[in-house]
């Protein structure tokens, strides 16, 4: 199933599936937020989007989306009449299925839903939730315990849920999907560098645990043995200045690109020979699987969903795997695929046959239909 436009559901005797996001901001939920909502079957369901901020890149294409403003905190009283404002959205267009698409949307659309009576509620964990206070991820496993499904984008997601009491039947786990374009390689949207190599990180710089700076000092580790080698930054946010300052710091402004946000993820990718996510938590990166996607060979840290990607196993290396805490091994991780090409190509071909196998938009679209049409199933096909 191919990725369709956004349009007006017409069949009224479809299902009604109400998806949710906090907005569309570049981010790796937001990015699958959007992939879902285009590619979803509108001849099996009628499709229904909404959003708590309408802002961001990954709008386009996705038409006129309601927005439900909450204007301040989501614990407070003053936070359900914009609750109310969704369930009435749900009741009027008959909505079967609400799925809630990010940690804010969860606490908002959950209890909603519940209120308006929806046969089926789903909710999404797309982080481990150790970046979150006690306090906060006890609201979330609140609202997570009131859901007929929380779809988790790697087994170590659901695994903290289980840990923190969320029974496994409730849980289903769906990885990342990436659009058929994600798989081309493209011309580099970079000059060739007059010699050696070049290792790319995509990550936002809107916090610290995207541990850009440990990237940074692994970098200058390495000036020496490897003087040629630049490495690409692709994203922003608001730490990019203080980086900036850090690489001046350390003397590797001539060999560092900030490039900023780009849109054009499988070109920069297309442009960088390793990649690299020193990232101290992740759920199922978007940027690993990207790379993977175009074989390119990762260096990460095995910390949430990493190792369900990044194999090194004899036979199915993907990338490497190091320490966290040590920018020593960080740098030992990037010299080890640096200085032995023939290791990169194969890391590259395992990378991508792993990622065509496993992340496509149509595999992830088509669990999700399978959850929905089962979901749909025990609670008797009944709608709101």
């Amino acid at each position: 199933m191919g990725t369709q436009p956004i349009t007006e559901p017409k069949n009224s005797q479809l299902p009604g599936v109400l998806l949710m996001s906090d907005s569309f901001e570049t981010g790796g939920s937001e990015r699958q937020f959007a992939a879902l909502a285009k590619s979803l079957d509108r001849n099996a369901y009628r499709v229904y989007l909404g959003c708590m901020q309408k802002t961001g890149a990954f709008l386009e294409g996705l038409g006129d989306v309601p927005e439900f403003p909450f204007g301040g905190s989501l614990y407070g009283l003053k936070s359900w009449p914009a609750r109310a404002r969704i369930a009435r959205h749900m009741r009027k267009n008959r909505v079967s299925i609400a799925h809630a698409f990010d940690l804010y949307t969860n606490l908002a659309l959950i209890p909603a839903a519940r209120w308006a009576r929806i046969p089926v509620v789903i909710g999404s964990q797309r982080q481990l939730g150790d970046l979150l206070t006690p306090a906060q991820f006890k609201v979330l496993l609140w609202a997570f315990h009131l859901c007929d499904t929380v779809v988790c984008n790697s087994r170590a997601a659901a695994d903290g849920l289980v840990e923190k009491g969320l029974p496994e039947r409730k849980i289903a786990v769906i990885g990342n999907g990436l659009p058929d374009s994600a798989f081309t390689r493209t011309a580099s949207v970079l000059p060739n560098p007059p010699a050696g190599l070049r290792v790319g990180m995509v990550a936002r710089m809107n916090t610290r645990s995207k541990n850009h700076s440990g990237l940074l000092r692994a970098a200058a580790l390495l000036k020496d043995r490897f003087p040629t080698t630049e490495y690409v930054l692709a994203g922003d946010g608001p730490f990019r200045a203080e980086l900036e300052k850090e690489a001046t710091d350390l003397g590797i402004t001539d060999r560092v690109l900030f490039l900023g946000d780009r849109r054009d993820i499988p070109a920069v990718l297309s442009s960088v020979d390793i990649t690299v996510l020193p990232s101290f938590s992740e759920s199922l990166s978007n940027s690993i699987i990207e790379s993977m996607a175009l074989g390119v060979p990762v260096v990460a840290l095995p910390v949430g969903g990493n190792p369900e990607l990044v194999s090194e196993r004899p036979g199915e290396e993907r990338g490497v795997l190091v320490p966290p805490g040590s920018d020593e091994a960080l740098a030992k991780g990037l010299a080890q695929l640096l200085g032995d090409r023939e290791l990169r190509l194969r890391m590259g071909a395992n990378a991508r046959s792993f990622a065509l196998a496993t992340f496509t938009v149509d595999g992830m679209r088509r669990r999700h239909e399978d959850l929905y049409a089962d979901l749909l199933r025990r609670k008797g096909g009944r709608s709101a």
